[in-house]
């Protein structure tokens, strides 16, 4: 089980700065956490594509194993 599957868990709703192993960073809420996955919706609205009735439309799934950093933001950063 990665490491930051514990932290995002206990953090569901606080925002977040997610950079990769490959550099890519990526800002925004933490709102669902699988076992491999963490959800994050961009800070700025909801993005993302899903089935209208099923509410799933999560903007950006990244795998817990390709993070490489995890930083909480200030709420006056967003």
């Amino acid at each position: 089980m990665s490491r930051y599957y514990k932290v995002c868990c206990e953090n569901i709703g606080r925002p977040v700065c997610v950079r990769t192993v490959d550099g890519k960073e990526y800002r925004g809420f933490i709102r669902r956490v699988t076992q491999t996955h963490v959800y994050l919706e961009p800070i700025g609205g909801h993005a993302g594509y899903g089935y209208g009735f099923w509410g799933l439309g999560f903007g950006l799934g990244i795998a817990l194993g390709a993070i490489g950093t995890l930083a909480f933001l200030p709420w006056f950063f967003i």
